[in-house]
């Protein structure tokens, strides 16, 4: 940087600190009182209103006595520095409740077929109501793949079940459902008590295609308990699955997250067997959330960040 002569510069550098000073001195009367304010030392604050004197070529003071009265450049001064000091100082609230309108932007979140009809409507809802110009897109995507889209920073965060945690991802389960056997109204099984896998393994099932995870989960289960199961047609979306069941084409193990009673299937715990399902939301440490992301994350969890500072510090430690 090319220096020049004097404290020109310096004060050039600080005229922030120059025109809190002066401002100070005008509000407190006195440059005394104005150093308390600003919690600096009389010389300090004595010399700053000289500096800026100085580089305006002109005396803001009058100086006769204690207490010091503006001349007439100094009044015209005074009223053109108090509102850019104010701008200034109201800088970061002002930034931040720009961003708490939210007048733009998007949100892209990757949640498959079952999530996005049955735990996401009531806060897309809320979201979209709250801030309407924001652009909201749901990607109906299978796990694999909404993984695979937060990894390469093409969503801003998923939301769905999970069982393992990939390193470098975050999840925390919002809601847990047990998984339920569904078979149509007048089924054997469904007057049958104590059902158990034995007795499912005589029916034909309908599952997600086998390249899922759950159509892994459930020939894992029965492989351990020595049984074969047969599977009768391999198809996706729960929604598709009980609307075949209802057709009486087989049965089917889900989440109790798609099932209601508005679905006329009959619906038989098998907790004991598989593992209940956690559904929540994932995200990829390290990765900026915008202001949008963050606000639908506490919509659907209020305690996720914190839950997420802690998981981080004990991985630390």
């Amino acid at each position: 940087m090319k220096a020049t002569g004097g404290g020109e510069l310096y004060y050039k550098e600080n005229r922030l600190k120059t025109l809190r000073a002066f401002c100070a001195t005008v509000e407190a009367g006195s440059i005394s009182a104005a150093a308390e304010r600003l919690f600096l030392s009389q010389p300090t604050v004595s010399l700053q209103i000289k500096a800026l004197e100085k580089e305006l070529g002109t005396t803001l003071f009058e100086r006769s006595g204690p207490r010091l009265r503006l001349t007439p450049e100094g009044k015209v001064f005074y009223d053109m520095a108090r509102p850019l000091l104010n701008d200034f100082e109201r800088l970061d609230e002002r930034f931040h409740a720009q961003f708490e309108r939210l007048e733009s932007g998007e949100l892209h979140i990757a949640a498959g077929e079952t999530t996005i009809l049955h735990i996401l409507p009531e806060h897309v809802k809320r979201f979209s109501e709250t801030y309407p110009r924001i652009r909201l897109t749901l990607h109906n995507v299978t796990g694999r793949t909404g993984m695979a889209m937060l990894q390469a920073g093409e969503v801003d965060f998923a939301v769905g079940a999970m069982r393992r945690v990939p390193e470098g991802f975050f999840f925390r389960p919002v809601m847990t459902f047990d998984p339920m056997l569904i078979v149509p109204p007048g089924h054997p099984l469904d007057a049958r008590e104590n059902v158990t896998l034995e007795d499912v393994s005589e029916y034909g099932l309908i599952l997600p295609p086998r390249h899922l995870a759950t159509y892994r989960l459930v020939e894992r289960v029965f492989r351990e308990h020595g049984l074969k199961m047969n599977v009768v047609l391999e198809t996706g979306g729960w929604e598709v699955v009980k609307r075949y069941v209802r057709l009486g084409m087989g049965v089917s193990i889900v989440s109790g997250l798609c099932l209601s009673t508005e679905d006329r299937l009959s619906q038989i715990p098998m907790r004991r067997y598989f593992p209940q399902r956690s559904y929540g939301i994932i995200t990829r440490r390290g990765k900026y959330l915008s202001r949008q992301a963050r606000i639908f994350i506490n919509m659907i969890d209020p305690r996720y960040f914190s839950e997420m500072d802690r998981a981080g510090q004990a991985e630390e430690t």
